[in-house]
């Protein structure tokens, strides 16, 4: 099984929404982003050089949710996949953005893998 790094339901403040109206104020969403690395490197050298820095990664999400707007959650994963693969280089990424919109419902979420190139 390969080695991962997970950062479990980030909760961030973004401007996501179909209506107009909703993307006007900033909703509550949980991401989830899992990176798959090969940690022997950093396990053996206890180097923060040999691994993904997972600080910087919710500091570059956080960043992006800044300077965006998104009509749909599926785009919203879509670039965070891309920025993370460009930004950081896991061998695959897994995104998971949850949107707290049906009231009869816990949440709604959008699931995403991809791979370099």
């Amino acid at each position: 099984m390969p080695d991962r790094i997970t950062i479990k339901d980030l909760e961030v403040r973004f401007h996501v929404g179909v209506p107009e109206e909703e993307r006007a104020e900033p909703q509550k969403l949980l991401i989830t982003i899992e990176m798959t690395h090969d940690l022997g490197p950093s396990g053996a050298s206890d180097n923060l050089a040999e691994t993904i820095d997972y600080h910087a990664v919710s500091k570059a999400v956080k960043a992006l949710g800044q300077a965006r707007r998104w009509k749909l959650i599926e785009a919203l994963a879509d670039d965070l996949c891309e920025l993370v693969l460009s930004q950081f280089r896991p061998s695959a990424v897994r995104v998971v953005v949850k949107k707290f919109i049906l009231p009869d419902a816990r949440w709604v979420s959008v699931e995403m893998t991809r791979l370099p190139g």
